[in-house]
C-alpha cells in the first residue's frame, strides 16, 4: 500500500494564493486586451471619421473652386449687351433713339443691311463700323432691333472675345422706297393699265425711277 502524502495547510495556502495571483494576473491581461481592442476599434472609427471629414472637406473645396471657376468663366462670357438688358427696361430699349437721327430710317436701313447677308449674318462690330456707330449706340440698337422682332442675336466667340452675330428675322414694311414713285403724281395714272397704250411695262418714268432706287441702295450699302 502506497502512503498518500498529506499536504500541509501552509503549502495548501501558498498554492491557493499562487492560483489566486495567477487568476488575477490573467484577469488583468484579459481586461487590458479587451480595453486595447476597444481602443483600437475607437481609434479606427475616429480615423475613418477623420478621413471622411477630410474627404468631404476636399470635395467641398473642389466644388467651391469649380463654382468660382464657372463664375469667372460666365463673367468672361458676359457682354455689354447683357449688362444693358439688366439695367434697361423693355420700353427703354424699344424707345432708344440717337440724337438728330431718323430712327425709322435707321432701323429700316440696318435691317435691310443685315438681310443682305441672308443666313450667314454679320458680326455687330463690323456692322457698326460700316454705319459709323459707337459700340454704345450699336449695342442699344441691336437690342432694339431684337425687341422689335427684326433680328436675332447669336452669341459667339470671335478672336478670344464674346460678341454677337446678327441674323435677319423680319424685314419691316417701309413706304420709303415708293415715296418718289412717279405713279403717285402721274397725270394719266387713270388711263394706265397692263394691256393699255399707257402701261407700266413701257413707262420710261418707272424705268428711270427703278434704276435710281437701285443705285441709291447700292451706294448706301457701300457706305
Amino acid at each position: 500500500m502506497v502512503k498518500k502524502e498529506i499536504t500541509s495547510p501552509a503549502k495548501l495556502k501558498k498554492e491557493l494564493e499562487e492560483a489566486k495571483a495567477e487568476l488575477v494576473s490573467r484577469n488583468k491581461k484579459l481586461k487590458l486586451s479587451v480595453k486595447t481592442e476597444a481602443k483600437k476599434k475607437v481609434d479606427k472609427k475616429k480615423a475613418e471619421a477623420k478621413k471622411k471629414e477630410e474627404a468631404k472637406k476636399k470635395e467641398e473645396e473642389a466644388k467651391k473652386k469649380e463654382e468660382e471657376a464657372k463664375k469667372k468663366e460666365e463673367e468672361a462670357k458676359r457682354t455689354y449687351e447683357e449688362e444693358l438688358e439688366e439695367q434697361l427696361t423693355e420700353d427703354e430699349i424699344k424707345n432708344f433713339a440717337i440724337d438728330k437721327t431718323d430712327m425709322d430710317k435707321l432701323v429700316n436701313r440696318v435691317t435691310e443691311m443685315i438681310a443682305s447677308y441672308a443666313t450667314n449674318g454679320i458680326l455687330q462690330n463690323i456692322l457698326w463700323r460700316k454705319l459709323k456707330l459707337s459700340s454704345r449706340d450699336g449695342s442699344r440698337l441691336a437690342l432694339k432691333l431684337e425687341k422689335l422682332g427684326n433680328i436675332t442675336r447669336e452669341k459667339i466667340l470671335e478672336n478670344g472675345r464674346w460678341t454677337y452675330l446678327l441674323l435677319i428675322k423680319k424685314i419691316p414694311i417701309s413706304t420709303i422706297s415708293i415715296e418718289n414713285a412717279p405713279c403717285l403724281v402721274c397725270p394719266v395714272e387713270g388711263k394706265c393699265s397692263t394691256d393699255g397704250e399707257i402701261s407700266p411695262k413701257t413707262c420710261v418714268y418707272i424705268e428711270d425711277w427703278v434704276l435710281t432706287e437701285l443705285k441709291t441702295k447700292k451706294r448706301h450699302e457701300t457706305n
